[in-house]
């Protein structure tokens, strides 16, 4: 059985904890350290447990704490593409004997977990994500992707825990006070799924998903200034309406909140 701690999700930073049987890894490490050791402690663990520390890419929101949780977490290795490596000097100081280059594709084993890598689309050098497969679940983990490319979707109709952005809803962004081309950015193929677009992508894959049951779904790196929870879940929950999914029989819906533990088994 595989869970997930969402030590915290948004715009500012992100870290969750993956664990599965007797394995317990770190997914980014984007929040402070003070912060993601907290969370680790919440869960019922300690640094000495946390086994592999994987990146998905170099934005800050998602490295920041590299060295200081490396530093931690003396028995974890690290995971991340050789693009997020030479974008951040974060992971300079870490001993590069403990560091593994991935790249899209990849399958390997940590502990208990079956990992395999995937390509995000993405504003960074680099970005991949990772799914995951413990006694018989299997999670992926999409967030910093414009669009749900292929090789995305692949991941996700296989998957019965998704950990899934639902960054921003568009009309608070466009009256926002971000620059256009901040905006520009964020809208495009290579920045973030808003709302609608999460729940387009979910409702395919609820049709065409690949295993039986009902999929646990956490919404996640929901932006500070132009989303709000309440506003990711209707937005959503109304795309599936529409399609013809009903929340209480076909899927499970969380949030991640921005600060503090959140929890997907």
């Amino acid at each position: 059985m595989l869970k997930v701690y969402s030590i915290g999700s948004s715009s500012s930073g992100n870290s969750y904890i993956i664990q599965g049987g007797s394995t317990a890894v770190l997914l980014d490490v984007g929040l402070a350290g003070k912060t993601i050791k907290q969370g680790i402690a919440e869960a019922g663990l300690s640094p000495a447990d946390i086994q592999g520390i994987l990146v998905t890419h170099e934005h800050i929101d998602h490295v920041r704490s590299v060295n200081m949780m490396a530093k931690n977490c003396s028995e974890a290795m690290l995971y991340a593409s050789r693009g997020t490596i030479g974008g951040c000097s974060n992971f300079n100081k870490v001993d590069k004997s403990r560091i593994n280059l991935v790249a899209a594709g990849d399958c390997f084993t940590i502990g208990d977990l079956s990992v395999k890598t995937f390509a995000l689309s993405h504003d960074a050098k680099e970005p991949v994500s990772y799914s995951f497969e413990c006694g018989g679940d299997r999670l992926s983990v999409v967030t910093d992707t414009g669009v749900v490319t292929e090789d995305i979707y692949k991941e996700i109709i296989c998957s019965n825990k998704l950990v899934f952005e639902s960054n921003h809803e568009e009309g608070l962004l466009m009256v926002g006070p971000y620059p256009y081309s901040v905006k520009r950015r964020i809208l495009s193929d290579y920045g973030h799924l808003s709302n609608a677009a999460s729940g387009d992508a979910l409702s395919r894959m609820l049709k065409d998903r690949t295993y039986d049951g009902q999929p646990d779904i956490m919404l996640a790196h929901l932006s500070s200034n132009n989303n709000t929870p309440s506003q990711a879940e209707w937005t959503v929950t109304e795309k599936l309406a529409d399609k013809g999914f009903d929340r209480m029989r076909d899927y499970r819906l969380d949030i991640a909140l921005k600060e503090g533990l959140s929890v997907l088994e």
